[in-house]
């Protein structure tokens, strides 16, 4: 690495400046005379989306592997898996010559409407985070960077470059803000990409808490931030803001904008220096990795086969899967012979091959008889005479394989959903054909949540295969005839309808605002709240084998915050097919001083077993899995109390609980002021020993006065120690100050002060 500080001091005002902007549609401005090369960056996160022509915006490009996207890998739930993933990306990087590939998205999905749901993993910041830190490390442990985006709050497509979210500080930390945190801090990713839209009023590109304080200081993030694609407004601003590099370019009178605003004071240059220096130090470390080469395109497609297989959810079976000595099969819809397997949008992978799903069904049963109907058309026309040919062929077959993808004119990139449904079209097939024919299977590709209620109780079994990758049609044939057994679990909830989503009443928001209304209340956090039915709740699978969950302990039952938790349990496969399960630890706070979501997934792990095998299981939770954003004191704190362990298959699939204490270490100042409350002088650990007798002095004075000699009084019927309760401690003076030695303002102050001193 050279010397980046010796080099920065040689650059002239003019090169600094043009170093924070791109040169081109994919490359940044190199420097020649110092030897400071150029690097290229591309579109992820699931491929390497590289055009033929760096400098332009052209849609032609280099074939790579194409990955299922986010959506199907956090349904694996498997670390590991999406590490290897990330490694097989970085080689292809190397090989097309790329430094930094474009992902992963990591943002919530808020709303199953957002039509880029499918680049995002999970409703859940700490699935989401953990899914993220893999990627990034598994790209990074080859040499090539990635760009954790879009931070943050971008969770709808609709005016997606404009619109402002307003998020409070507690959901922005706890929800939209915590995936992002995890893969910083956990994956060290070489860059993160700031948003299009406006956090609060700012936007994300110039938004100096949300980059500088929060990003770099915070968190200690040592990485460049680049914009999105266009997402500057104001480079000058952008640059206080804490964005490093603008892209794409050229862009020259943004780059003679910043050094007109250091010459004449405007821009301190000791910004700019601080934004060039992060962007040579990743400069230097790309070069540090030798490109060119080829990559294993056989190899990368079995991976992307596993990946599929393992992220598909099998939500319904009767027990007709996995299927067995089938003679004729009737395979309907048009996805079985053009696979839906990634979305539209910047993410669009040119696939060095494509399993047809058709196909492989022929391979892995070549005894059988396939006939083809194609069921529903490319487009939104109703056409019942492609339903009656659909009909026929499943009247004729033993089982009818009903592949039914969401088409792309209603999910994508750069436009959100206008609905949860599939087409009129694809509802009135499924109901025909599981008339028709009793063993009818649908298989589903989409990138979120659809609804089914119309349609669910009609055919015997349901794969989600989401937006699969090139090797989706492969991992599907290797699920329906048993060669591997389903292990994928929801990352996000199927609600029954879309006016049971969480943001229902919130979004798009209007007037160029959209309000985070439900606050912390997304995903199942939401539904647990309302104990709302949803028709498949997050975490859920099913299995071709069955487990047990046996024996939970923990490894302390009362400890300090500081010193965390193990949680373990025995899984036993109690099935006859060897099988894979997700155990998953959510942690449910007693009681808490700010209000909680009844759980929240703090933990972990998928487990393989052969039939009859059990394995211990253990997790780890640590100071954050017991925490919560406070925004009083403005960091996370805990509390001592009473937590509940649970252990389960699914968000509604509780196993086994377990009951610990925890003592937090933390010594916060007392929050009280004037207008506090009595409740919450009341519970507040400083400030009850010096106002709760002088409280119930005042209550019993108050009683007298009103003539009651109980809890009552007797003329007004009313509970005067439950309507003081949430009055401010200086409203509860004023009314009692005749029998006070001092005003109201003076026993509220003393009061503050013996606080304070303790």
């Amino acid at each position: 690495m050279p010397d980046i500080q010796a080099i920065l001091k040689q650059m002239t005002l003019e090169e600094k400046a043009a170093l924070c902007t791109g040169a081109s549609t994919w490359t940044t401005t190199p420097v020649e005379r110092l030897g400071v090369p150029a690097i290229t960056m591309t579109d992820g996160p699931h491929g390497v989306r590289l055009v033929a022509d760096v400098n332009s915006l052209s849609s032609q490009t280099l074939p790579a592997t194409c990955f299922p996207t986010a959506s199907c890998q956090a349904s694996t739930w498997n670390v590991d898996l999406i590490y290897q993933m990330g490694q097989a990306i970085a080689e292809e990087c190397i090989a097309l010559k790329v430094d930094i590939v474009l992902g992963p998205g990591n943002n919530m999905k808020r709303t199953p409407l957002c039509g880029r749901n499918f680049e995002y993993y999970s409703e859940d910041p700490y699935l989401a985070g953990e899914m993220a830190s893999s990627h990034i490390r598994g790209v990074q442990s080859k040499g090539v960077g990635t760009s954790l985006k879009h931070f943050a709050v971008n969770n709808q497509e609709f005016k997606r470059f404009s619109i402002n979210a307003e998020v409070d500080e507690r959901t922005l930390r706890e929800i939209y803000l915590s995936a992002f945190e995890t893969a910083v801090k956990k994956g060290k990713p070489w860059t993160v990409m700031c948003a299009y839209n406006k956090l609060n009023g700012a936007y994300c590109s110039e938004h100096h808490q949300l980059l500088v304080d929060i990003l770099k200081q915070e968190w200690g993030f040592d990485g460049l931030v680049v914009s999105d694609w266009g997402a500057v407004h104001d480079r000058v601003a952008a640059l206080q803001g804490g964005c490093d590099l603008e892209m794409p370019g050229p862009q020259p009178r943004r780059v003679q904008a910043v050094v007109e605003a250091v010459r004449s004071g405007a821009l301190d240059e000791a910004v700019l220096d601080e934004a060039v220096r992060r962007i040579l130090n990743i400069i230097f470390k790309a070069a540090e990795t030798p490109k060119g080469g080829t990559f294993d395109v056989d190899a990368h497609h079995e991976l992307a086969r596993k990946i599929a297989a393992e992220g598909m959810v099998l939500l319904k079976n009767n027990g007709i899967l996995p299927l067995k000595q089938v003679r004729r099969l009737a395979v309907i819809g048009r996805s079985a012979m053009h696979p839906h397997f990634q979305g539209g949008g910047s993410s669009h992978i040119n696939p060095t091959r494509v399993s047809i799903p058709y196909q492989e069904l022929q391979n892995a049963a070549p005894e059988a008889e396939l006939t083809y109907a194609e069921g529903y058309p490319a487009d939104d026309r109703y056409q019942p005479a492609l339903i009656e040919q659909a009909v026929e062929h499943a009247r004729s077959a033993d089982v009818a394989l009903l592949f039914i993808a969401l088409p792309g004119y209603k999910e994508s990139e750069g436009y959100d959903r206008p609905d949860l449904d599939l087409t009129a079209q694809q509802i009135a097939l499924i109901k025909a054909v599981s008339r028709a024919q009793p063993n009818t299977v649908v298989i589903l590709n989409n990138g979120s949540a659809v609804t089914m209620s119309e349609w669910l109780n009609d055919p015997a079994a349901i794969l989600e295969g989401w937006m699969m990758g090139q090797a989706g049609g492969a991992a599907i044939a290797d699920i329906l005839f048993g060669k591997v057994n389903p292990s994928g679990k929801l990352a996000e909830t199927f609600p029954l309808k879309l006016s049971d989503t969480p943001a229902y009443l919130n979004y798009p928001g209007e007037n160029g605002v959209v309000r985070y209304g439900e606050g912390l209340y997304i995903g199942y956090r939401y539904y647990d709240a309302r104990e709302m039915p949803v028709l498949f709740p997050f975490g859920y699978g099913l299995s071709y084998t069955t487990f047990t969950y046996s024996n939970p302990r923990v490894s302390a039952s009362t400890f300090k915050d500081v010193e965390g938790v193990v949680v373990s349990v025995d899984v036993t496969n109690t099935g006859s097919l060897p099988g894979k399960e997700v155990v998953q630890v959510y942690v449910h706070d007693r009681k808490s001083t700010l209000a909680r979501p009844p759980k929240e997934l703090k933990g972990f792990a998928k487990v393989e077993l052969q039939p009859g095998e059990t394995k211990t299981v253990s997790i780890p939770l640590d100071f954050r899995a017991f925490a919560f954003y406070h925004p009083g004191y403005r960091q996370w704190v805990t509390e001592n109390g009473e937590f509940d362990i649970l252990i389960g298959a699914s968000s509604a699939d509780i196993r086994c609980t377990q009951m610990v204490t925890l003592q937090s270490t933390l010594s916060l100042p007392s929050l009280l002021n004037r207008e506090s409350t009595a409740r919450e002088w009341m519970e507040d650990p400083l400030g009850r020993p010096v106002f709760e007798p002088v409280f119930r002095q005042i209550a019993e004075e108050m009683r007298r006065l009103m003539g009651a000699s109980g809890p009552e009084s007797e003329g007004l019927g009313m509970d005067v120690m439950g309507m003081l309760m949430d009055m401010p401690i200086l409203s509860i003076f004023y009314f009692a100050q005749q029998a006070l030695p001092q005003t109201p303002e003076e026993m509220v102050d003393q009061l503050l002060s013996q606080v304070n001193k303790k």
